[in-house]
């Protein structure tokens, strides 16, 4: 296996002369040694005592090898590989290393079955070490148990001077898992039930309230990182967390290993976790069904490439979010892309940039869009953040961003599919980083809406080109020259323009009176030519496709718009009634809106067609019962919830509540004494167990 990192220049490793002498003076005690063949042994090794040192492509070797001679050959020269003083008879980093292997399965296998090495606590332990402080959290009634570990002094391996990790029992139970701020938030960390579990925000403020230090670190584990004191959750601490997990990778030059089992002509193998540079771009257009989507684009500084017998590939992994300014969450997705080339199209790509592309649609309103790119063949890792504005409904003229191309494609094979970036059937072609050269014509567009009255006869385009504070072009247009209204195409020729740094100021007016205006930076190079992108971007269904409503539903749901959540929500089930996901989500809808009997019609064909049914739909059903007065249907639900998924306080609290209300208080008492035993800081509930046992 290769790993091929295309990048923009060239770059290579001398060989590790160390190396080589590790390899021979190697050979020569192995030599000197009667041959063994502990199997057990190397798989032990492998698997558990140097799992999180040792790299995928020593890994790829070692699992190469032929004998039990050579596994002992490449481990003894694995470990010289990483001692920091190879003149002296003591290897510190192994005897290090196995000190911390010791100590973590004496301290941290206590409570669970695994050995300690496997948990969240043993990983970081064998990483990182000794933590310079550790703060434990274990008496709260308000928090679940958590241990938050400082690290200080950790900045000549790439880390930030000081920083926290967060460990937490999730539910109170278990081992400590390592805490995300990202993907768990404050709220993981509170032990009782949120309400709305995406309330950062609110979350954040009442940890604050019970534990302040603890609340700090539960949003970034970088002291200063929190700028925002809402509680809103950045990606800086789940990527330290990827550069901590990758920097045993990281200390070791893997030339030795490819030597080793004689590699020739392999491009440079580097198996890291950084955060790497890369182009991006933002931008909203409205489809003509009258949604606004949200486009966007990725150009990682590289591209790691995996090479195997039948090509090259590459696993990418996209993780975004949209937050508003609160930090209160409106939709999360996620998604996979597995890449596949052939020798032809490698040497293509190896020459120029490679430009991830999708969409998607989203409700009015002003948030924060969030996406990681995770490479996940390299573990490397790029992001982007940006404010976005989406218009809501408004009478008043309006313009969407400009986008400037160099090239725009007519889609004349299915013209009604969803491309990224495509205005109406055009798709436009752009540069990640804004760069253009002479011979280009820039490709301006836009789109214009809510156009009334006079302005298409009367309305007025202008564009104004400006390097430094000089005008060098100004162009005035009728909107109605336009005769793809709303779209707006532009084309400005470049080619008498001097290299530098520019800014296209475009702007809507009327009767002379400016009404809107936008700007939008380029850069002309000196070069003649420049590679263009490889873009990667998939066909979408048309805008008609029901899961445009759904996401639309989801996130009005997420924001409290409920009847309009359910109104798009019933629309996409009403396309797909046969969609789990959409039927749940319609009926979390229903119940929030206390249409029960619509529960039941949207529900109850999920019973048969999967066994056990569904928690979701079980619950849910339960719920939409007990809300009607069918005690013995909801208690029927409920009770195959609880035989199907088990027990918790949510599903032990309306049961007991229906039990009461049949008259069966003991076994009303029985579920909530239950609920309480597993979460005591329940003072309704306590209250309902203290006022039947003062009946009997």
């Amino acid at each position: 296996m290769k790993i091929m990192r295309l990048d923009s220049a060239t770059r290579t490793r001398a060989f590790v002369f160390a190396a080589v002498l590790i390899f021979s003076v190697s050979l020569l005690r192995a030599d000197q040694a009667v041959a063994e063949s502990p199997a057990e042994k190397h798989g032990r090794w492998l698997e558990e005592e140097v799992v999180y040192l040792i790299a995928p492509i020593e890994k790829e070797i070692f699992l190469k090898l032929k004998s039990d001679r050579e596994r002992d050959l490449f481990i003894e020269a694995f470990w010289k590989q990483r001692d920091p003083t190879p003149g002296t008879d003591e290897n510190e980093f192994k005897k290090e290393h196995y000190r911390r292997l010791s100590h973590v399965n004496r301290m941290f296998g206590r409570t669970t079955t695994k050995p300690g090495w496997m948990t969240d606590r043993g990983r970081m332990y064998i990483i990182l070490g000794e933590p310079t402080d550790i703060q434990r959290y274990e008496s709260k009634s308000d928090l679940f148990p958590a241990e938050v570990w400082f690290y200080q002094g950790k900045g000549d391996l790439g880390f930030p001077n000081g920083f926290s990790l967060v460990f937490f029992q999730e539910g109170g139970v278990g081992e400590y898992r390592l805490y995300s701020p990202l993907k768990d938030g404050p709220q993981a960390l509170l032990a009782y039930d949120q309400g709305n579990p995406f309330d950062y925000s609110g979350a954040y403020l009442k940890l604050r309230e019970i534990e302040p230090a603890l609340a700090s670190v539960s949003i970034s584990f970088v002291p200063g990182e929190d700028s925002s004191g809402m509680g809103r959750p950045s990606l800086v601490s789940d990527m330290l967390v990827q550069n901590i997990e990758a920097y045993p990778e990281k200390i070791v030059d893997e030339t030795y290993a490819r030597k080793f089992f004689e590699y020739k002509d392999i491009v440079e193998v580097d198996y890291t976790a950084n955060y790497i540079r890369s182009d991006s771009l933002v931008k909203v257009i409205k489809d003509a069904s009258g949604v606004y989507f949200v486009h966007y684009a990725i150009e990682p500084e590289r591209l790691s490439i995996e090479a195997g017998r039948g090509g090259f590939q590459a696993n990418l992994k996209i993780f975004g979010s949209v937050r508003t300014p609160e930090g209160k969450n409106v939709f999360q997705f996620e998604k996979k892309i597995s890449l596949a080339f052939d020798q032809d199209q490698i040497e293509n790509i190896n020459r120029r940039p490679y430009s991830i592309q999708d969409m998607f649609p989203l409700i009015p309103g002003e948030f924060k869009l969030s996406i990681l790119l995770k490479n996940e063949t390299s573990k490397e890792f790029t992001s982007l953040e940006q404010d976005l504005v989406i218009p809501g409904e408004d009478d008043r003229l309006q313009m969407t961003s400009l986008l400037l191309g160099y090239a725009a494609k007519k889609q004349e094979a299915e013209a009604d599919k969803l491309r990224p970036f495509q205005f109406g059937s055009v798709q436009v072609q752009f540069p990640g980083n804004r760069t253009f050269t002479r011979n280009d014509t820039l490709i301006a567009v836009f789109q214009v809406h809510e156009i009334h009255g006079d302005f298409k006869e009367k309305g007025e385009v202008r564009y104004v080109i400006m390097r430094d504070e000089d005008e060098m072009l100004r162009l005035s247009r009728k909107a109605g020259d336009y005769a793809d209204l709303p779209d707006c195409f532009e084309e400005i020729p470049l080619g008498k323009f001097p290299p530098g740094h520019y800014r296209l100021l475009l702007s809507l007016a009327m009767e002379g009176r400016e009404i809107i205006s936008q700007r939008e930076d380029f850069i002309l190079t000196y070069l003649e030519t420049i590679p263009r992108s490889w873009i990667h971007s998939r066909i979408l269904p048309d805008a008609d496709d029901p899961v445009y409503s759904y996401f639309i539903g989801t996130q009005l749901f997420n924001v409290g718009k409920i009847e309009a959540a359910r109104n798009a929500l019933e629309k996409a089930f009403r396309k797909k009634p046969d969609s789990y996901e959409y039927a749940i989500n319609l009926a979390k809808a229903c119940l929030r809106l206390a249409d029960d009997r619509k529960i039941e019609e949207v529900l109850k064909p999920f019973l048969s067609l999967r066994t056990p049914p569904e928690y979701d739909v079980l619950f849910l059903l339960g719920t939409a019962c007990k809300n009607m007065g069918k005690w013995d249907q909801a208690v029927d639900y409920f009770n195959q919830a609880v035989t199907h998924y088990g027990v918790n306080p949510n599903l032990l609290n309306v049961l007991g509540t229906c039990y009461f209300q049949m008259g069966d208080h003991r076994e009303a008492l029985r579920a909530w004494e239950k609920s309480l035993e597993i979460n005591a800081n329940q003072p309704q509930i306590q209250k309902n167990v203290n006022v039947l046992k003062g009946k009997k």
